[in-house]
């Protein structure tokens, strides 16, 4: 197999930094970056007419002798003395809720009266903060314990004030919405009266906290509305693309639409002669992909100017090193690919080539999926604003902390002297996990001396996305004769950018704890490659959204083929309940799996006889430390036009801190997944992307949404989060609803491609 060669499209490896960040299967316990400080985690101060300022540090120094080796405090609750009480969100809110979720814990482990609560963005300081980023699924796992010790902490304080105002002993003092309590005098007093003498207090250790027992939860498992949904509703401006700063101008940037090319030259005389039109002029690029691609850059007095200017722009590419990636030349090498033994073994368990030969039953299939975009409904945009060596960026990005480190590796500046200011998402899915779009706009400002809002059209997100890859499956699976699985194997055909490690998303990082590996005695995970130039990233539940439909399905397939039904089968898979390795939240635990299977089986009436042409798909996946099952109810008409009515989810995420916010993220990801999977899809011919705007890149509509049905089996586990393990199970359950309806068997993706409509 020929490598790509190197070229103008480079630093790809440095994609995989983001599954360092957000890793779907990694530890739940937090980076050493993160923890809290074993003396000194939390301290107070009052300052004249701010009543009470709690921080923490998220630095392990509490033995520093140096003013300068001492930990830095980031504030996390500020009560004032009228009452309010002022509560940071440290993490980019790109629609997932977490602006409102994160603040809840601490609220209640403070005893506070929600209406009392005003929420903050907090600044980016990832120094004081410790990683603040949206993605994998992490924001509440990673800062439950320390979110909860912060709210304690505080209320802990608070009584000690009241205590001493009152000369009681603090024992005989409670808290109830925002007031300290002494029951045996009947005497009450407000937070906010007690903030400045709470202030000048002592922290209390650690080791003395009284965390709530989740029976007295008061905030956390109820219905919460989002703290921005006011703002939202009546178009305030609080995204990227509202944000206006004072002389600012408005660039857009055109880009070779083969990724690898550079511009020959390029009509610039013309266009700075256009009404509005300030600044034009090449941009040569640095080399990174995830950055500063090479482009013409059109500077005007208005984002219409600028757009209309682009349509007058007439580029010559350069594209001798450019990309030439076509899917229907993929497709064919795919092919060809798997009937030739695997290039590389994944993980191996059991011996597969002895149950081959013992299996009374045996089948092979192959699936083959397609490369999808992120399609955020907020174009790609950015404000920044470079000023004598260093520069303030505004941006709507899922990873602050990397946007700052790529900004600062473009200009060649110190990480001190670049400011990001998070601004809210309209929508993220993975794609604002990469910062190019803040690497353009910063690099057109330092450019023309001014501030500037780089806003990209949709055409420029479909063709300059950073794509979820599509793959194959080559399956092969045997049924022993008292009907269990002898053998699964799976030959993965995916890409890679340098012929040696596939590309981001595009195969497992952990192969031995993809589901079902753990489950099947005889199991084989192997993988080839085939050469890719398109830019590839991660996307809602990266691995798993693709893998969870190829081996749902399969399974499907070996369940008809040893006569047993779906539910029974999927359970008689799970066997006793057991923990399997890491044995913490991310590790599978089959007890809490077959839980969530039985659930959703039994709200969604399994049992029931459906009428001809409807069925039942049931699909099961385990990921990011959430055990989702989902049944979807679909029907199937003569000519083959599917719809699905219902579908119905049960999940297991341990805590549910905001029961609106989770029930959101499984509707949105069903949403999304019927999107993705019944007639989206994104193909190359010539390096180009095919598709440019929703004509052609149709997501689902209103009228086309199914009911969704969402229970969550509530239990005392840590909690872990929503937005992603709600996704990988949809696409089964709705494929193997299509067999259960018309004997029809789905194996490639988007469905449209075996005829079918909706």
């Amino acid at each position: 197999m020929s490598k790509l060669s190197s070229g103008p499209v480079s630093s790809f490896d440095s994609l995989d930094g983001l599954f360092d960040e957000i890793d779907p299967n990694g530890d739940m316990s937090l980076p050493s970056d993160i923890k809290m400080d074993r003396r000194s985690f939390l301290k107070v101060s009052g300052v004249l007419g701010a009543g009470f300022v709690l921080a923490f540090s998220l630095m392990e120094k509490a033995n520093a002798t140096s003013s300068a080796d001492r930990p830095k405090f980031n504030t996390y609750i500020r009560i004032s003395p009228e009452g309010s009480i002022f509560i940071f969100s440290k993490n980019p809110e790109v629609g997932q809720g977490i602006k409102t979720s994160m603040p809840m814990i601490i609220a209640e482990e403070l005893d506070a009266d929600w209406s009392d609560v005003i929420v903050e963005q907090s600044p980016i300081n990832e120094k004081l903060f410790g990683r603040q980023n949206a993605g994998g699924s992490r924001s509440i796992a990673s800062n439950w314990d320390i979110m909860r010790k912060a709210g304690a902490a505080a209320r802990h304080m608070l009584i000690e004030a009241a205590a001493i105002g009152w000369c009681v002993p603090a024992n005989e003092c409670t808290t109830v919405e925002s007031h300290v309590l002494h029951v045996r005098t009947h005497r009450k007093i407000s937070y906010g009266k007690l903030a400045s003498k709470a202030a000048t207090l002592p922290i209390p250790p650690e080791n003395i906290l009284k965390l709530k027992d989740s029976r007295d939860y008061k905030i956390l498992g109820k219905r919460i509305t989002g703290v921005d949904n006011h703002a939202l509703v009546t178009g305030q401006p609080m995204f990227g693309i509202d944000k206006v700063l004072p002389g600012m101008l408005y660039a857009v940037y055109e880009k070779c639409p083969a990724v690898g090319g550079t511009v020959d030259s390029a009509n610039l005389d013309e266009i700075r002669k256009l009404s509005g039109v300030k600044h034009v002029f090449i941009l040569e690029g640095n080399g990174n992909v995830m950055e500063l691609k090479p482009g013409v850059a059109i500077v005007a007095t208005s984002t219409w100017a600028a757009l209309q200017a682009k349509r007058q722009l007439k580029v010559i590419w350069d594209e001798s090193s450019a990309s030439k990636d076509s899917w229907s030349s993929l497709v064919k090498q795919a092919l060809v690919l798997k009937k030739n033994p695997a290039e590389k073994i994944l993980h191996e368990k059991g011996s597969v080539d002895i149950a081959m030969q013992k299996g009374e039953k045996s089948l092979d299939a192959l699936y083959s999926f397609h490369f999808a975009a992120h399609a955020t409904l907020e174009p790609q945009n950015c404000t920044a604003w470079y000023q004598k060596g260093s520069v303030e960026v505004w941006a709507p990005t899922q990873s602050p902390g990397r946007a700052l480190t790529s900004v600062a590796n473009l200009l060649g500046i110190g990480d001190d002297k670049v400011t990001i200011h998070q601004e809210r998402a309209g929508g993220g899915f993975g794609r604002r996990l990469v910062n190019d779009p803040a690497c353009e706009a910063v690099a057109i400002s330092k450019r023309i001396n001014a501030p500037v809002k780089l806003q990209w059209t949709r055409e420029d997100d479909m063709a300059h996305d950073f794509y979820r890859s599509g793959g194959f499956h080559s399956f092969k699976g045997g049924i022993e004769a008292d009907g269990k699985i002898g053998f699964l194997e799976d030959h993965l055909i995916t890409f890679s950018h340098n012929g040696e490690k596939p590309v981001i998303a595009g195969a497992p990082r952990q192969p031995s704890r993809v589901f079902p590996a753990q489950l099947i005695n005889n199991f084989r995970l192997s993988q080839s490659l085939l050469p890719l130039k398109t830019t590839c990233g991660l996307m809602r539940a990266p691995e798993s959204n693709t893998t969870a439909w190829a081996v749902q399905s399969f399974l499907h397939e070996l369940a008809v083929a040893a006569g047993t039904d779906h539910l029974e089968f999927l359970l008689e898979l799970m066997g006793k309940p057991e923990w399997f390795p890491p044995k913490n939240q991310y590790g599978l635990h089959t007890g809490r799996a077959a839980n969530v299977i039985k659930l959703a089986a039994e709200k969604a009436g399994w049992a029931k006889q459906r009428p001809t042409g409807r069925g039942l798909g049931l699909a099961f996946h385990f990921s990011h430390a959430g055990y989702f099952a989902e049944v979807a109810e679909v029907s199937v008409s003569a000519s083959k036009r599917v719809t699905v009515h219902n579908v119905t989810v049960a999940a297991d995420i341990g805590r549910v801190i905001n029961l609106s916010g989770a029930e959101n993220q499984c509707q949105g990801s069903i949403i999304d997944g019927l999107s993705t999977m019944l007639g989206l899809e994104i193909t190359m011919e010539e390096g180009r992307i095919q598709q440019s705007n929703f004509d052609t890149y149709p997501l689902l509509r209103m009228s086309e949404a199914p009911n969704v049905d969402v229970h969550f089996i509530q239990g005392d586990s840590p909690p872990t989060g929503a937005g992603e393990p709600a996704l990988p199970p949809l696409a089964p359950a709705v494929c193997n609803a299509i067999y259960a309806a018309s004997a029809h068997r789905v194996r490639t993706l988007p469905i449209t491609k075996e005829g079918f409509s909706t």
